[in-house]
């Protein structure tokens, strides 16, 4: 076990860099993620999120950097780091045609545990798979096969739980019954980091990191994030609201207009500017204009416009 490794952290990389041929595609990431905390990656497709998370847990060694897992190194120790960590993959990887039980008691198996029968059952009274227990996996619901693939990598009693887009694809109520579970898991002391695209999701996280193309961008808790930024905005209503769009973009101030529902944000960095532009846009149309708080969607639409795509 590594030496000098500070208890109070899950995760404490520095550096870190993976190249895959010619595309670098996780660059200089640097993170410290406190036990028992859900970390949470934020960014669109492409990004590094993956990587990322293959790379603290010991699945891909880096280029370059270093840094510790539950108190292992990344590179040398990657064996007890998995011993010791739960990941849920993008995809559903479970055999399908197995039923939930029959899935759960290999995977108990695989990690050679002791009295699998009884933890089996556990796991699935603990989820709620109880009456689905005998069904074929393949038949299940998005849902209920997301209930399932955290079962399985809940089975081993892990101290680091690695979500990879977990709710991708599921409905409203089961990604709201996941993250109960998630708040539970992490409450009895589990750290959890969790990719995801859902903004109502990484508001659900202690803190958050954006990645974009290989780079985290800006991270902290939700109220940092958007703080750094130093954003102000405006919410706008009123009558053909893609024309008054178009009319908006390039006036002093506005840095980005986007549609919110049946209403605009227009956001900007310059509070004075952006609020003598939305006054004069007031007196000339019946368009409302309301001072908002701008929030993380507006914050990482902002950070997208900066940053280029080094993958294309």
């Amino acid at each position: 076990m590594s030496g000098a490794v500070n208890a109070d952290l899950a995760i404490d990389v520095t550096g870190l860099n993976k190249h895959f041929g010619d595309k670098h595609v996780v660059r200089d990431l640097s993170l410290r993620i406190r036990r028992g905390e859900i970390f949470g990656f934020l960014g669109p497709n492409g990004s590094g999120k993956t990587t990322s998370i293959r790379l603290l847990c010991g699945l891909l060694t880096p280029d370059s950097g270093n840094g510790t897992c539950l108190g292992y190194d990344i590179i040398r120790e990657t064996s007890s780091i998995k011993r010791e960590a739960g990941y849920m993959t993008q995809r559903f990887s479970l055999w399908e045609d197995l039923t939930i039980r029959e899935n759960l008691e290999f995977v108990a198996r695989m990690y050679g545990m002791k009295d699998r029968s009884r933890e089996v059952a556990s796991a699935i009274d603990r989820l709620g798979l109880t009456t689905r227990q005998n069904q074929l996996a393949g038949a299940l619901s998005g849902g209920w096969k997301q209930r399932l693939s955290l079962a399985s990598c809940m089975l081993h009693h892990p101290r680091l739980l690695l979500l990879d887009e977990p709710t991708a694809g599921v409905d409203p109520k089961a990604r709201r019954d996941f993250w109960e579970e998630i708040n539970g898991l992490a409450a009895s002391g589990i750290t959890v980091l969790v990719s995801t695209h859902y903004m109502d999701e990484a508001e659900r996280c202690h803190r958050l990191a954006y990645l974009a193309y290989g780079r985290v961008l800006v991270s902290g808790t939700t109220q940092e994030v958007v703080d750094s930024q130093s954003l102000v905005g405006f919410e706008v209503t009123g009558p053909d609201l893609p024309g008054y769009a178009d009319r908006l973009r390039g006036l002093p101030g506005v840095e980005q207009v986007t549609a919110f529902g049946n209403t605009l944000h227009v956001i900007g960095r310059d509070k004075d500017v952006l609020a003598g532009t939305a006054a004069r846009m007031q007196r000339e149309d019946a368009h409302r204009w309301e001072q908002i708080r701008p929030g993380l969607e507006d914050v990482f639409i902002g950070l997208m416009k900066t940053v280029e795509d080094n993958f294309s």
